[in-house]
């Protein structure tokens, strides 16, 4: 049995990572004995000078065996921890001020299950998770670290470690994940008027051109009540799945809203200018009013949907660090 286990070690030896993974070869395993360890080797010599003192055969037989169930330990610490495959998941963009989330994969290719793996930055052991892999299968951990500032934020160090099963040693190694997460800037609080352009109401919409109908649409919060089509909502009853509806017109001196960060007061700090629009940003998406934007080298059309509205936001999070890797 021992002989197999070594030939597996060895076959995860010749593995190599790719794709941002990497297998935790005992090369990249390390162990020492914790706290009950050490005790325990106390009591282990304890119990042998006092069956040497009084020359206790039965006292012998039950030091070496209780040694021999620490060697045993120690294999199954170092085997619990070895051979597991570590892939970064998905990391989403956040705003300045949130807690980013990296998600980290661990694959288990072996035929025993791998219990009580603690997964963690290593700067903070209480922000540690633990996480049990079955066999042949894998488990998925999310580490939250804290986004300060707008950019790139890359994931530092991570630090795996287990003390399965007896705790008496201390297996442990750690990984550094190719992950990076977008960090936009943290929207400007109050929100100050969107820029509007022409004609417009207090609801956002031109007060021209009303009369060109151009279908019906999803209700989108701060449209006008008066643009709600009654007569399809009667239609539709709520157990059908029905839902609120406004009628769309199009045409006319329709309000224009140009997101410009060159006609933002000079005065402003450039991080208060960034967050006001990317309060804008959200703003308009949030009251489906198409807007163009306008940063450095960066223009874009008037548009909506989640596509204008990630592209907007990077560029506002890069802005004088497009350098950065």
């Amino acid at each position: 049995m021992l002989e197999a286990f070594w030939r597996r070690v060895f076959r995860f030896e010749r593995r190599k990572a790719r794709d941002g993974e990497v297998v935790l070869t005992l090369r990249r395993v390390y162990i020492l004995p914790a706290r009950a360890g050490l005790a325990f080797t106390v009591l282990l010599l304890l119990m042998l000078v006092g069956a040497t003192n009084y020359t206790l055969g039965l006292g012998f037989a039950l030091t070496f065996l209780a040694a021999s169930c620490a060697m045993a330990d120690m294999l199954l610490t170092v085997k619990n921890l070895a051979g597991l495959r570590l892939a970064g998941g998905r990391a989403a963009p956040v705003f300045a001020g949130d807690a980013a989330q990296f998600e980290i994969h661990l694959h288990n290719a072996g035929n025993a299950d791998r219990y009580a793996i603690r997964v963690g930055f290593g700067t903070d052991a209480a922000a540690e998770h633990a996480a049990d892999v079955p066999a042949r299968g894998s488990a998925a951990v999310a580490l939250a670290l804290p986004a300060r500032e707008r950019g790139w934020l890359r994931a530092p160090r991570i630090h795996l470690e287990t003390r399965f099963p007896l705790g008496l040693f201390r297996a442990w190694s750690w990984w550094q994940p190719d992950l990076r997460v977008l960090v936009y800037p943290h929207p400007e609080t109050p929100a100050q008027p969107l820029p509007m352009r022409g004609a417009a109401s207090e609801e956002g919409h031109g007060e021209v051109g009303l009369d060109n109908f151009a279908g019906i649409r999803s209700y989108q919060p701060g449209d006008p009540m008066r643009h709600l089509a009654w007569r399809q909502i009667a239609r539709l009853a709520p157990e059908d799945g029905g839902q609120l509806v406004t009628k769309h017109f199009e045409g006319g001196a329709v309000a224009e809203l140009a997101l410009d960060f060159a006609l933002l007061p000079q005065h402003l700090d450039v991080e208060v200018r960034l967050a006001r629009m990317t309060r804008w940003v959200l703003e308009a998406e949030q009251r489906a009013l198409p807007y163009s934007f306008r940063l450095g080298g960066h223009t874009y059309a008037a548009g909506l949907g989640d596509a204008h509205r990630a592209a907007c936001l990077q560029a506002l999070a890069l802005y004088g660090r497009e350098a950065a890797p």
